[in-house]
């Protein structure tokens, strides 16, 4: 191609290259590829089915951890302390229920009824936490995720 400049030299050829930014879009256009590779609109349409295929992962998830949360709020847990001379019941959702409290319990003081009682609690606590992280855990299992990454569900 010879071109002429304002100084009236002749150029052969055009110092200028083209070229196209498509890295960002896959390196080619739609109409250039070939094959069964889906072009960007493809691409997107793909996009659409794993957006709605989360969306009904999250609701299902919603539902199954909504039926858990049921459950263990009717569910109950007993803690004792030494000797069982207190018994604490909890929830499932570590409400306390009821506190029971011997006759024998009652004339140790005041003050060893006060350490018996937060023991008893610790231990309904632990088995009510304890409860939850077993259900949790069961129903990420059933939706597939592998051991140990749903036990913060």
């Amino acid at each position: 191609m010879r071109l002429v400049s304002r100084r009236g030299l002749q150029k052969v050829g055009s110092n200028r290259r083209n070229f196209r930014v498509n890295a960002l879009f896959g390196g080619k256009k739609d109409n250039e590829q070939g094959g069964d590779k889906p072009g960007i609109l493809g691409q997107l349409g793909n996009m659409q089915n794993l957006f709605e295929t989360v969306k009904k992962a999250q609701a299902v998830v919603q539902v199954e951890s909504n039926r858990i949360q049921k459950e263990l709020a009717a569910a109950e847990f007993d803690g004792y302390c030494e000797g069982e001379l207190i018994k604490v019941t909890l929830s499932g959702n570590q409400q306390p229920v009821r506190t029971q409290i011997t006759e024998a319990a009652m004339e140790l003081g005041s003050e060893k009824v006060s350490l018996l009682v937060t023991e008893a609690y610790k231990d309904a606590h632990q088995k009510s936490v304890q409860a939850m992280k077993e259900r949790m855990s069961d129903l990420a299992q059933s939706l597939g995720m592998p051991p140990g990454l749903g036990d913060g569900l």
